[in-house]
């Protein structure tokens, strides 16, 4: 049976479906046996090699311990960047009036932190950055103002927020 073809080029077509041993029903002509190899070959290849050109799933890290859908080290994050909130900047504490806030809580790298930056640029390197990791939660605060005057009050306010007090110094 040879097979309809549309009318462009059905005459070259029908060669090119004939050279391939596609039109003769003789199994013993190695082309036919040949080609009929390759299509299973392909056949069985093609879903691996799609498989393969998916985009891979998004992969999301989970913490080792949840508490409540949250990481302990966030938990510990937010607590302290309330309580930094409300004691630095809400009572407009003159130390820290040359300082803005910025919340970095909401980090895939399983380390949320807080930066403190400079008020008047607010894209500069930031002079403190506090994180946490790890469960239970470690926290971490390093940058220029540690080592300033402020360093051992900002150290004192950050030891006393992350055991859970909210009080202010």
């Amino acid at each position: 049976m040879v097979p309809r073809f549309p009318s462009f080029g059905s005459h070259r077509a029908r060669l090119l479906w004939a050279d391939h041993g596609c039109e003769s029903n003789d199994t013993s002509k190695p082309a036919n046996r040949t080609s009929r190899m390759r299509l299973t070959a392909l056949a069985l290849l093609l879903p691996a090699v799609l498989g393969a050109c998916r985009a891979a799933p998004d992969v999301v890290a989970v913490p080792e311990a949840v508490s409540g859908g949250r990481s302990p080290a966030l938990s510990m994050m937010e607590q302290v960047a309330t309580a930094a909130q409300t004691c630095w900047f809400a009572s407009r504490d003159p130390a820290f009036a040359n300082f803005r806030l910025a919340n970095e809580l909401n980090s895939f790298s399983g380390r949320p932190r807080i930066l403190l930056v400079p008020a008047a640029n607010p894209e500069a390197r930031p002079l403190l950055v506090v994180q946490a990791e790890g469960a239970p939660a470690r926290l971490d605060a390093f940058g220029p103002v540690m080592q300033s005057a402020e360093g051992s009050r900002v150290a004192a306010d950050l030891t006393r927020w992350s055991q859970g007090s909210r009080d202010c110094a």
